[in-house]
């Protein structure tokens, strides 16, 4: 974004800007991660006031501010511009921006899996396409509009992650996005605690469709029947519904999956046919490759080049991400977590031939609901004695799977509130024969379990 403060005023409809000549790259709302050009947004909540950091966003190279009209003190001399709100400012501007960007947006969104749709996405049109998505977790009504106001001006594909924890957001995202093309990936567990069950999750994801341009396509997750019972009963007929998924008559299918080196190796049929190879681990990250397929072929890439650009595709660290230690391999999976995606994982090692001896280490699963407890015990219905050399379970939730494991695993079996007991045990127990999983939800950082061990 090149813009002078004269111009971001008139988006903002403000009159007589001083310095209005001044260029602006960019938006932060950070001191900390500020780059030259930018333009500094402060937020006043109840324990900080950015405001406060305004001055120091200036020696840091921002350009110019927002300032909320009833805050006082004002810096002298510099680039301000007065708002009444700085988030609705912030939101205001990005709208304008994307009224005028030519890029194809693209929103994702699904209970688990976006980001790594998102990098698969990203990754496989970048050999052909000028290509910007969302950075880390900047995926809500802050982030979204930070994402778009850092676009360049010539980028031609924008990959835009969309979430959500209740009614309204995924709304309101796409709505400010207006994509072209967007993708379910999936209805999990996570947010049930906010929408009540997973026919609430997945009338909350489906909002997407709400922002869509018309003549758009909404790629998703034909496998689950909430979606296609919302697909069927959906009142915009001005966009199409394309599937994906294992099972059916889907637009795009993938089977014969099977673990290589680094990787998964699959069939592909339906728009695009053919051997695929992706260097990410795991049947539901196959699936997840099965939206850029679709979406890849749509904006005219040859099959061969979808071949050749998903082989070198890299996915965010923490998923499924393979970190090879002088004591063992890691499945490092430490992202997030939610019943599903914890079950797709070990599924994954039930499977797997990257090492013999095979162990689990587990951590809560946050946002769950009143049935937390009840979604953690039940992931012992995937964990099969025979196939894991121990399982190490972390935090208070997980004492409902480890006494559901107990009876059969007995010794095997381990859980503390503390990493440290499970950092022994992988050093006593396990070796260089053997691939330990580490899953759990984000607050919990279990990556400190191989932390330990680099």
């Amino acid at each position: 974004m090149k813009k002078t403060v004269q111009q971001l005023a008139a988006w903002l409809n403000i009159e007589n800007q001083s310095f209005g000549d001044v260029v602006v790259t960019g938006v932060s709302i950070d001191t900390r991660t500020i780059e030259q050009g930018d333009l500094f947004i402060p937020f006043r909540g109840e324990q900080t006031n950015g405001h406060r950091f305004v001055e120091k966003a200036f020696e840091q190279g921002a350009v110019a501010s927002l300032w909320l009209k009833d805050e006082p003190n004002p810096p002298a001399n510099v680039p301000l511009i007065f708002v009444d709100d700085a988030e609705e400012a912030l939101q205001q501007m990005a709208r304008a921006y994307r009224a005028e960007h030519n890029a194809t947006f693209i929103g994702i969104t699904g209970s688990n899996g976006k980001t790594s749709s998102k990098d698969i996405l990203a990754g496989a049109l970048a050999p052909f396409y000028k290509v910007q998505k969302t950075i880390g977790n900047f995926n809500n009504q802050l982030g979204l509009p930070i994402t778009i106001l850092r676009l360049d001006e010539d980028t031609e594909i924008a990959v835009l992650e969309m979430g959500m924890s209740g009614f309204g957001e995924i709304e309101f995202l796409t709505k400010l996005a207006r994509p072209h093309l967007a993708v379910i990936t999936n209805i999990g567990e996570a947010h049930m605690q906010d929408l009540g069950s997973r026919a609430g999750i997945a009338k909350a994801k489906f909002e997407i469709v709400d922002g869509l341009l018309p003549g758009g396509k909404l790629f998703y997750d034909g496998d689950e029947p909430l979606l296609a019972e919302l697909v069927a009963s959906a009142s915009r007929d001005d966009i199409e519904y394309v599937s994906f998924g294992f099972d059916g008559a889907h637009a795009q299918t993938a089977s014969n999956i099977t673990t290589v080196d680094n990787g998964s190796q699959f069939e592909a049929s339906g728009v695009v046919n053919g051997e695929y190879f992706i260097s990410v681990l795991g049947k539901h990250q196959v699936k997840n490759t099965l939206s850029t397929m679709l979406i890849a072929n749509h904006l005219r890439l040859t099959d061969e080049q979808i071949r050749a650009s998903l082989a070198q595709v890299v996915l965010t660290d923490m998923r499924m991400q393979l970190i090879d230690t002088a004591h063992t391999l890691f499945i490092n999976d430490a992202y997030n977590a939610a019943p599903t995606s914890m079950k797709a994982a070990i599924d994954f090692m039930k499977t797997t031939t990257l090492r013999d001896e095979k162990w689990l280490v587990l951590g809560d699963m946050l946002e769950l609901g009143d049935d937390e407890l009840t979604f953690h015990a039940s992931i012992a219905e995937s964990i099969e004695a025979d196939k894991v050399a121990g399982v190490c379970l972390y935090g208070p939730r997980m004492k409902a799977l480890y006494d559901a494991l107990l009876p059969t695993l007995g010794e095997r079996v381990l859980h503390s509130e503390d990493v440290a007991p499970m950092i022994e045990r992988i050093r006593e127990q396990a070796g260089k024969n053997s691939v330990v999983l580490v899953k759990a939800s984000r607050g919990m950082k279990l990556e400190r379990v191989i932390e330990a061990f680099q």
